[in-house]
């Protein structure tokens, strides 16, 4: 593996686990097992590596949801499949929620640089039920909904309101 990616994956490793504050570049240039000068070769900053981490989470959660919707037969299927991948997320990852936000919640709120990256995501994340559901209104909802799943469920641990959030998509989107 090339400087680079495993520069990469321990930050994803140590992001997740420690958050993104507690994370020194020196760790991260210790655990990858890199130079300091060859991890300043790729990432001029943090921030510049976070935005680097970032756009590959998108990349990576996006690929993921897509490939466990894409067996959905219909709209409706496809937003409740969405809310599965939710389950599913939670199960592979300890519950450990949205980079994007947790990062989020780190951040000053100057950081332009870092913040753009996650107004992206989410605006995709928002499209993408506004695609499926082509309804602005509802589509606005269900990713609210979707949303909210995301920060409950890991504040307490638990798949149970992403499970009620799927009862009240139904009522929306089956009118």
């Amino acid at each position: 593996m090339q400087p680079r990616e495993r520069i990469l994956e321990k930050t994803f490793i140590l992001f997740h686990k420690q958050g993104y504050n507690a994370t020194g570049i020196n760790q991260i240039i210790e655990e990858s097992k890199v130079a300091k000068a060859s991890f300043y070769q790729h990432f001029k900053s943090k921030e510049d590596l976070c935005v680097a981490f970032l756009e590959q989470r998108h990349s990576f959660w996006f690929n993921e949801l897509l490939k466990f919707t894409s067996n959905a037969e219909d709209s409706n299927s496809k937003v409740l499949a969405s809310f599965e991948f939710l389950v599913y997320m939670n199960e592979k990852e300890n519950f450990r929620g949205c980079s994007f936000l947790n990062i989020l919640s780190e951040i000053p709120s100057d950081n332009v640089k870092i913040l753009n990256v996650i107004q992206s995501h989410k605006s995709n994340l928002r499209n993408f039920f506004r695609d499926i559901l082509k309804d602005e209104l509802i589509s606005d909802h269900v990713y609210l909904l979707f949303e909210s799943c995301i920060i409950e469920s890991q504040m307490f641990k638990s798949n149970e309101l992403i499970e009620q959030s799927k009862k009240i998509i139904q009522t929306l989107i089956l009118k």
